[in-house]
């Protein structure tokens, strides 16, 4: 006889768009790290609040500081946009080679 199971998954994902602005003030603050950032949290402010969603800030900060697609990593892409563009720097830099050492001949 065949046997039905049900399964049902309900997801919700939100995308933030930040100014440039906005995105140096938000790598600013996790820069302090999650553990450090929550210890001053917690002391000022209390735990009631923020402490039921201390995995998913930890998972927010460490997607803010790390990895390819880090607000840093975009941060860092723009400043050096603007050093090409204004010509304090090169758009391609090619690789430096060393010049190949002569074997000593005996």
């Amino acid at each position: 006889m065949a046997k039905v199971i049900g399964y049902g998954e309900i997801k919700g994902e939100v995308t933030l768009v930040l100014s440039e602005a906005e995105a140096k003030a938000l790598d600013a603050v996790v820069g302090y790290g999650a553990a450090s950032f929550l210890k001053v949290f917690y002391q000022h402010l209390g735990k009631a609040y923020l402490e039921p969603h201390e995995r998913g800030l930890k998972s927010l900060f460490e997607s803010v500081r790390t990895g390819e697609g880090s607000v840093s990593s975009f941060l860092q892409r723009i400043h050096n946009a603007r050093d090409v563009f204004s010509g304090k720097k090169n758009a391609y830099e090619p690789p430096q080679y060393e010049a190949p050492v002569a074997e000593a001949t005996q």
